[in-house]
């Protein structure tokens, strides 16, 4: 990787974060380990409490690789300890325990699945029971003498779940405090976490002042919305895309996310910069990219970290086959419009124009119920412009059987 600056990294290390506690002591830390050539040490936890990846747990999994890049030691923490005690963070009821045999089960297949975006030679894989095993009930009553009952119950779900009179099992309450010691037996530098795991990292920042270390700076990142674009991606929800699913499953599933979401995904799913995303993102405001294309380069970039570009391309051939072409039927009513149309193509005007609607209010209403497909993808604005130039051509559909294709000259 290109040597950068202070500034550009942490502008580098930026992209997608929500908050970074605090920047002055990142840019800090990044000073010193560039005087001393010490790598900083960068602490991502988890539970493996269950056996698959999807896009979701990876956009921290990218920010530990960014660290990696720019030369730091990452470590991928396994809560095999931690996983035994089930992690409360946004639960409103107690989670059921893991046997140790599930954890080690689950825990290899993390390890596997990691490796498609860390550099196995670079990182460092540990176990939490490394330390916790050897902490003792002596060592351990020590270690809770560094926090307090007002501290853990200041935590939002206890604090829900105690107004709701709902049960918090004592197990609980101790879960944030070891996740905090894994902090102090690494001597991490920086944590990273989604915005459930806030509270927990500034656990640990806190205890490793109480045990006399520099404290850890906390980059927290979003959670990523599942296809629906409204909740969490979750397995559960059935709105997940797992890393390990066919590509042309992958492919079919961003194809399918909204436009608006698009960029959320290249955002935190990309190793594209911010100045190309948004560059991308005007390219498609003004018409000069259409964003199902976009999707689809989108859609190909995911799938070409998890399998390869080969797997990729293929993809794409085989949604084009099976999607855009499906249902059509052998004869279809064509219509030939100027491609320089002087006030552009829009959906709507489009519909209109070749009669599929009487107005452009009704065009509107069919595409914001989900009606209208263009080559086989669902469409859900109906005022963005796409340029269309001589010899190219679009098959439109508007609900299940009026089909027209346009051809443009």
């Amino acid at each position: 990787m290109t040597p950068m600056s202070i500034d550009e990294q942490l502008e580098y290390l930026r992209k997608g974060t929500l908050e970074i506690i605090r920047e002055n002591e990142l840019r800090a830390k990044l000073e010193k380990s560039a005087k001393t050539g010490r790598p900083l040490r960068i602490k991502l936890g988890v539970d493996p409490t269950a056996p698959d990846i999807h896009l979701g747990h990876t956009v921290v999994i990218r920010k530990l690789r960014a660290f990696q890049d720019l030369g730091h030691t990452v470590i991928f923490l396994i809560g095999d300890f931690t996983g035994m005690i089930g992690d409360p963070s946004g639960n409103s009821a107690t989670r059921p325990q893991l046997t140790r045999e599930e954890i080690n089960a689950n825990a290899e297949t993390y390890k596997k699945q990691i490796f498609k975006l860390l550099d196995p030679d670079k990182t460092e894989i540990r176990f939490n029971a490394e330390w916790m095993d050897k902490l003792g009930s002596d060592g351990f009553i020590r270690l809770a003498s560094h926090v307090t009952v007002k501290q853990i119950l200041e935590r939002d779900d206890f604090a829900k779940r105690l107004a709701d009179e709902r049960p918090i099992a004592l197990h609980e309450l101790l879960y944030p405090l070891t996740q905090a010691y894994d902090s102090v037996a690494l001597d991490a530098d920086v944590e990273l976490g989604g915005t459930d795991q806030k509270f927990n990292l500034l656990m640990g920042r806190n205890l490793q002042r109480e045990y006399e270390q520099e404290a850890q700076v906390c980059v927290i990142m979003p959670l990523l919305e599942g296809t629906d674009g409204v909740q969490k991606m979750s397995k559960s929800l059935g709105n997940y895309i797992g890393i390990n699913e066919p590509p042309a499953e992958i492919f079919g599933k961003v194809m399918s996310i909204s436009d608006d979401l698009m960029w959320r995904y290249y955002e935190l799913l990309t190793d594209l910069s911010t100045t190309e995303i948004a560059a991308l993102r005007d390219s498609a405001t003004r018409g000069e990219r259409n964003p199902r294309d976009l999707k689809a380069d989108l859609a190909k970039r995911i799938i070409a970290d998890f399998h390869s570009k080969d797997a990729a391309d293929a993809a794409e051939e085989d949604f084009v086959r099976r999607f855009r072409n499906k249902e059509t039927p052998d004869q279809v009513e064509e219509h030939a419009l100027p491609s320089n149309h002087p006030e552009g193509w829009d959906l709507s005007h489009l519909l209109v124009t070749v009669g599929m609607a009487e107005s452009k209010a009704e065009a509107r209403r069919l595409i914001q119920q989900g009606g209208v497909t263009v080559d086989g993808e669902r469409q859900t604005a109906a005022n963005s412009l796409t340029v269309w130039k001589p010899g190219m051509s679009t098959l439109i559909k508007v609900g299940k059987r009026r089909f027209v294709r346009i051809n443009f000259s």
